[in-house]
């Protein structure tokens, strides 16, 4: 009999145990200053009244999150945010310890990743994260141009940016990362060529790039600056021109695309992204944090606040960490079939359908698949190319990948929550 997609439904997350082997995704909550892309949830570190908020509550918070989803050994961990390198190196070192106490991830993990913004880094900082199980380090450059830099209200100046790449390797990284932006308004493919190239050999030369398209996220100040009229997108042959350049730089420098906006030397893709990419297994802890376990999501109250004492209660109760999840839902078979196919398809290998099946537990195989007649539609249109089994995104298609992925997301008529 073929599967029919079922409805989606709330899903508690109480007895959605996460393996062993699960990817870790630990959100440090705080940031100097809110930039005006940003749509992840985060708080400015000092009040507007001058006080400081409480970085060492959230940091036992999070310690306390975990030891409610102990038993974890997870196989990756990001810590991001926020801003995870804005602790001092003392309170990192301490929390580091702890969390390794619950959950053991210096022996489990093969890749511990920490984002880093050039302001809250410098070699001893480094140092810290390293001594504390770090093994990779990701550092928020953005952008070399001061104008851009002041359009995102980021708190660094170029130089500095470049400066904690250095500082980064002086505190003993050897697998260094760095996040730029393109396509913000008023840039050219000119200097942002010239950008790209002084970032991926900085430190002696990046293992890793990540440039990220500017999106004007809802509910942010640059998606309300255009919405006003007072901020215009760039250009899409501007746009285009600087996605093509990106991937030739990068492979100039040793990098290869491995997923849309990523590259990397060999053997240096990021382990914890990978499993998104692949729509794996994942636990999230701090507000706001999304996990995914079997075929259940599920997340926390973007509130420190209400995260906090939604903590403290199941901590005190002796409950399980289903207790402190906002909302929970079990996408249908369409759903997690489509998303399987969007995720996938931005990995450079592409989309194998019988994996995808495998993946979204579409698994009867008297079912017609409903995800490779609009894959070969898009190959019809010169967007997908079939090669070795796998549908990959051609040259044409990368840039339009967005695109490409509305059609497998629509397999499900029930938008997926926001």
């Amino acid at each position: 009999m073929p599967l029919q997609p079922s409805d989606r439904r709330d899903a508690s997350p109480s007895g959605h145990a996460a393996r062993p082997g699960t990817a870790l995704y630990v959100h440090f909550p705080y940031c100097v200053v809110k930039c005006t892309y940003c749509d992840f949830y985060s708080v400015p570190v000092e009040r507007p009244n001058g006080a400081r908020e409480d970085v060492d509550g959230a940091l036992d918070g999070l310690l306390a999150e975990a030891r409610l989803r102990a038993p974890l050994a997870p196989r990756t961990v990001f810590l991001g945010g926020g801003t995870p390198s804005l602790p001092s190196a003392e309170q990192i070192g301490r929390f580091l310890d702890e969390l390794d106490s619950i959950c053991g991830f210096r022996a489990s993990a093969v890749e511990v990743t920490a984002e880093c913004n050039p302001e809250s880094l410098d070699a001893a900082k480094a140092a810290a994260l390293l001594a504390g199980g770090v093994t990779r380090l990701s550092v928020g450059v953005q952008s070399l141009q001061q104008s851009v830099l002041e359009l995102f209200g980021r708190a660094h100046d170029a130089e500095q940016g470049l400066r904690a790449l250095a500082a980064a390797r002086e505190g003993g990284a050897t697998r260094l990362s760095a996040d730029l932006i393109y396509a913000a308004p008023g840039l050219t493919a000119a200097q942002w060529e010239a950008d790209l190239e002084r970032v991926v050999a900085a430190a002696g030369g990046l293992e890793h790039l990540s440039a990220y398209n500017l999106t004007f996220e809802e509910g942010t100040r640059l998606e309300m600056l255009r919405r006003r009229g007072d901020l215009a997108p760039l250009d899409e042959d501007t746009e285009l021109a600087m996605f093509e350049a990106t991937a030739r730089i990068a492979a100039a420098a040793g990098m290869e695309r491995y997923e849309v906006s990523n590259y990397a030397r060999p053997g240096e893709a990021c382990e914890h992204n990978l499993v998104y990419w692949a729509n794996g297994e994942y636990v999230g802890i701090g507000p706001s944090a999304v996990s995914k376990v079997g075929n259940a999501r599920f997340g926390n109250v973007r509130s420190v606040d209400a995260w906090l004492r939604a903590v403290q209660r199941a901590t005190a109760c002796e409950i399980d960490a289903g207790a402190i999840a906002d909302w929970s839902e079990e996408p249908s078979a369409l759903a997690r079939l489509g998303e399987t196919w969007w995720l996938g398809l931005r990995r450079t290998i592409g989309v194998d359908p019988a994996e995808a099946r495998a993946t979204a537990g579409f698994d009867d195989g008297a079912a017609p698949d409903p995800a490779v007649p609009i894959a070969e539609r898009m190959v019809g249109h010169g967007l997908l190319a079939l090669v070795d089994g796998r549908y990959r995104l051609t040259e044409r298609g990368r840039p339009l990948a967005d695109g490409v992925a509305k059609e497998f997301l629509a397999l499900d008529p029930q938008p997926p929550r926001d």
